[in-house]
């Protein structure tokens, strides 16, 4: 039996790609047009895992999603870089001077946002996802309309590419995890990345003693990112991603974690796809 992967997106999107990267082709894909949505599948076993975007290198970080884990209890197991390559593509026929709206996900749009100061007469309309305006363009025969998706959505729904990799930085990336309801287990040996969330304590220097302690177990910091707790206005929880090299380092600075600060978790323990 495959494997049900949710995805934010549909069939030609980037989470598509990803999921066939990371799971291979033998998949059944579970098409959700929102993050909210793909937790709700995982949640109510229609899906057995998901594919998540977490980070971008241009845009940052997709900081309702680090909630979206914490507070539905979900497991990351792997994380995967996906180059992004953004094309404009429209109705067969159809000609660049043609295009009147372009429609895309927020991230796409404002990821090449250099590129349409070029065409101040097009208007760009946020949608839900790349791939699932190029296929309603085909669909509904939309003409002056225009779609920004990976090259492969031209393909599925047989649109024309007008402008190839129109992203306003060429060394795009994006950062997706993968994630489950139960937690996966690694051999130790194998893990050399984890998620973690935490709270300090209101106090000058808790932070800095946090970050010590990493350091001083030999974890690399790759990422931090600050959250409000929306319980209690003015506090904030942290989001932080560590590497090392021995899983004992780690299990060491779990320990003192837990001890200095509050409502401290796990999120994940898995390999660095960078390496």
């Amino acid at each position: 039996m495959s494997l049900k992967i949710a995805i934010q997106g549909i069939k030609g999107s980037n989470h598509h790609q990803v999921a066939q990267d990371y799971f291979g082709a033998d998949i059944e894909l579970v098409e959700c047009l929102s993050f909210d949505t793909l937790v709700d599948r995982l949640l109510t076993n229609k899906a057995d895992k998901g594919i998540m975007a977490i980070e971008n290198s241009i845009a940052g970080s997709i900081i309702p999603n680090y909630a979206l884990v914490y507070h539905n209890n979900l497991h990351i197991i792997g994380e995967h870089y996906l180059n992004i390559h953004h094309n404009l593509m429209i109705l067969k026929g159809q000609k660049l001077e043609d295009i009147k709206e372009v429609c895309s996900h927020p991230m796409a749009l404002l990821q090449c946002k250099e590129f349409f100061r070029d065409y101040p007469q097009i208007k760009l309309v946020e949608d839900v996802d790349t791939a699932e305006t190029a296929k309603r363009i085909q669909e509904q025969g939309l003409r002056h309309v225009a779609a920004i998706a990976p090259s492969v959505a031209a393909e599925l729904y047989g649109l024309d590419i007008v402008a190839e990799n129109i992203q306003t930085i060429k060394n795009n990336a994006t950062r997706f995890i993968v994630v489950k309801t139960k937690n996966k287990e690694l051999p130790k040996e194998e893990i050399n990345k984890a998620s973690l969330r935490f709270i300090t304590d209101h106090k000058r220097g808790s932070l800095a003693t946090v970050l010590n302690v990493m350091s001083d177990c030999n974890l690399n910091l790759t990422k931090i990112q600050s959250l409000p707790v929306i319980e209690t206005p003015w506090k904030y929880a942290f989001f932080v991603d560590v590497t090392f090299g021995k899983y004992d380092a780690f299990n060491k600075a779990k320990s003192l974690l837990n001890i200095m600060s509050e409502d401290f978790k796990v999120l994940g323990e898995y390999k660095n796809a960078m390496l």
